[in-house]
């Protein structure tokens, strides 16, 4: 499992308006990656809600945010015009990037246990390192504290 202070493993996915997201060519800003669970539910709508309604903060501090689900592009396409956001969002579906930041975990609800991803934020410094990562997030809130981590990098 990566922790704070190693590098950001690399990676290329598609993203929701057709090209690709990759971590190399963002090298030199900061990168929020924030992995969710599934498009269009209700906790993962408000935090793509919460990041959006801050991405002119997030870009002012010179960062990048990117959603990753395993959902499709196509179906990130719908998230992001239905709800009208404004951030990235790039198609994990081999969820390989999420077992790389170790997020793709066994689950259990109601005594089931089935794979899924651990709601989880990684910002990442300008020289691809781990500078803070949050597991288990709890949505409201959230996009606040990234925000303020990711200002606090430029000091």
């Amino acid at each position: 499992m990566i922790s704070d202070g190693s590098p950001a493993p690399d990676f290329t996915l598609p993203a929701d308006d057709g090209s690709s997201i990759s971590l190399r060519k963002l090298k030199g800003k900061p990168v929020v990656l924030y992995f969710y669970p599934k498009d269009d539910t209700s906790g993962c709508t408000q935090e793509a809600k919460e990041f959006s309604c801050l991405v002119d903060r997030f870009e002012a501090a010179g960062a990048v945010v990117v959603g990753v689900s395993p959902d499709s592009a196509k179906s990130h396409q719908k998230f992001r015009s239905k709800h009208e956001l404004t951030v990235r969002l790039a198609s994990d579906e081999e969820k390989t990037v999420s077992e790389l930041f170790g997020v793709w975990v066994e689950k259990s609800m109601y005594g089931r246990k089935y794979m899924g991803v651990e709601r989880s934020t990684f910002l990442i410094d300008k020289s691809g390192k781990i500078a803070r990562s949050w597991r288990k997030v709890k949505v409201p809130g959230h996009a606040e504290e990234v925000l303020a981590a990711v200002e606090a990098l430029k000091d």
